[in-house]
Formats: structure tokens, C-alpha cells, sequence
């Protein structure tokens, strides 16, 4: 069982299913009866308020998760969260102030310099 705590959570996945991102962060924005991804089950109780995405032909998820674990303030939140298939320590990362995604940006140049441009899109006004 996951016990959440005030904060915010950064799940890292991927979407290269039809659709791309805009099909996926439609799918995440609303709350589903019946639950798919792992990230589903976590809309049942929290509140999409940023994506930060970026395009790119190979599967980068597993990177960001190993970068998240580098980002001063992110914990991570569930041993194995996310990480059904495969064996990254989990995809779920936890921060009690809102993380910084140019702080992320930083880091993942840091770890890969020639990584493909990321960009972010605001979900919603997290100040609310």
C-alpha cells in the first residue's frame, strides 16, 4: 500500500502508444473507473498539475527515473512503483515543495549532455 503524504509526485513513464502525449495526458487528466496504467490508480487521489515531456524515438523513461533519484529533493516514493517491467528502483518520486524543472533540466544535461530538448506544459495552477 502507498502512503501518500502532503507534496508532490513525479511519475515517470512514456507514451509512444497512438496518440503520443496528447492522447496520454488526456487519458491522465480525467480519472478512470477502470485503471490501466499505474498512473491511474494514482489519479483516483491526486491532481495532474505539470508534464514534463520530451519527443524522442528511443524509451527515455528509464533514464529520468535514474536522473529523478539525482534531483536534490526527490525521494523516491515506493520502492518499485511503476517499475513492473522493469528494474528501475521505481518510476514514483516524491518532493514536499514543487520540484523545479529547471533544476531537473540541469541534472539530466549533467548525466546525458546530447539528450533531446525537454519541454513542460502547466496542467493546472498548483498554487490553488
Amino acid at each position: 500500500m502507498l502512503q501518500l503524504r502532503p507534496g508532490y509526485y513525479l511519475y515517470v513513464g512514456s507514451a509512444f502508444g497512438p496518440g503520443g502525449i496528447k492522447a496520454r495526458l488526456a487519458h491522465h487528466q480525467e480519472k478512470t473507473e477502470r485503471p490501466h496504467w499505474h498512473v491511474d490508480y494514482l489519479r483516483q487521489v491526486l491532481e495532474p498539475v505539470e508534464c514534463w515531456y520530451t519527443h524522442d524515438s528511443r524509451h527515455r523513461e528509464h533514464l529520468w527515473a535514474g536522473v529523478m533519484a539525482d534531483v536534490p529533493g526527490l525521494a523516491l516514493a515506493k520502492q518499485g512503483f511503476g517499475a513492473s517491467d522493469c528494474c528501475c528502483d521505481g518510476h514514483l518520486f516524491y518532493c514536499s515543495a514543487r520540484p523545479s524543472y529547471p533544476l531537473f533540466v540541469r541534472v539530466l544535461k549533467q548525466v546525458l549532455p546530447e539528450h533531446a530538448p525537454s519541454k513542460r506544459i502547466l496542467l493546472r495552477d498548483a498554487t490553488r
